[in-house]
């Protein structure tokens, strides 16, 4: 019942773990067939599939310019951020689908889309696009309306007559 403990060194033989390795994913370049990155970008309820592929800088949203979809100016700036923060603004054709949702979080989901397409295409740009918050899906969703509420959070006027 009684066995002699043993110690770390008559353990050594057993125990060699080899020292660890570089521990960071490695990312490389994922491109379909017809030499194009493919991604998903969400941003509240809409989706946005995003293809980008060398090219002369025009961006396609569900067939029409992207200034002719995205009308206001400040939607169109958020698309072009994660290309100027890159610094590819004339080096890649961006062609998205999205639907769902309103304008502005199709502009975010799109914007998400092309950072995360970017990266597929240019792996060495992850960082870049990650300092400045590209890559992170932003999860914020309107919330639910709840039963004996008028809306998700705002209850009934109160009258005590």
């Amino acid at each position: 019942m009684a066995e002699e403990t043993k110690t770390f060194e008559d353990l050594g033989e057993i125990s060699t773990v080899p020292p660890a390795a570089d521990d960071q994913p490695v990312h490389i370049q994922k491109l379909d067939p017809y030499g194009r990155a493919y991604a998903t970008g969400k941003r509240k309820n809409a989706i946005a599939r995003v293809w980008i592929k060398p090219g002369k800088g025009k961006i396609t949203v569900n067939n029409k310019d992207f200034t002719e979809y995205f009308a206001r100016p400040v939607l169109q700036m958020l698309l072009r951020q994660p290309i100027h923060a890159a610094e590819r603004a004339d080096q890649y054709d961006v062609m998205a689908t999205v639907v769902g949702g309103g304008l502005s979080g199709q502009a975010g989901a799109v914007r998400h889309g092309i950072s995360k397409a970017l990266t597929h295409y240019e792996p060495e740009l992850r960082p870049v696009l990650k300092k400045g918050g590209f890559l992170t899906r932003d999860a914020r969703v309107v919330e639910r309306k709840k039963y004996g509420r008028a809306k998700a959070r705002r209850s009934f006027q109160f009258s005590k007559r």
